[in-house]
């Protein structure tokens, strides 16, 4: 383990522009078959300009970023909240930094914030995690 302390950063992971590739894979594997994000005529009466990105499939990926950076069995709390749509060839990259370390039932915590973010610059997860070191 390298040293963690408050301020260390979470390796940024940059994701390909998301397609209706992605779309249709995340939700044939996560069962959110919602048209909204799969079917343009749908998502286009709702007021949409096209499909877009389920909001799990952004929390998806700042979970990547958590277990990429410590293994999933560290992991003791994620929660995140959605601030913005994710589009159609929109490229997110997600990180994180550490915040605080806190000392809780006999084990060191950080607490980390997370985020998913598009290329020029708009939030669209803000999250927070917990996380053994």
């Amino acid at each position: 383990m390298s040293y963690i302390s408050v301020g260390t950063e979470i390796p940024a992971l940059e994701l390909p522009p998301i397609t209706r590739t992605t779309l249709a894979l995340y939700a044939g594997a996560s069962g959110d078959h919602n048209p909204v994000h799969i079917d343009s005529d749908v998502a286009r009466q709702a007021g949409m300009p096209d499909v877009f990105a389920q909001g799990m499939l952004s929390m998806a990926y700042l979970g990547r970023v958590l277990t990429n950076w410590q293994p999933q069995a560290k992991l003791r709390k994620f929660s995140s909240r959605f601030a913005a749509l994710t589009q159609l060839q929109d490229v997110i990259t997600c990180s994180g930094t550490v915040v605080e370390l806190v000392g809780k039932s006999d084990e060191l915590l950080a607490r980390c914030e997370v985020r998913a973010v598009k290329a020029n610059g708009e939030l669209t997860l803000i999250g927070e995690a917990l996380v053994a070191i």
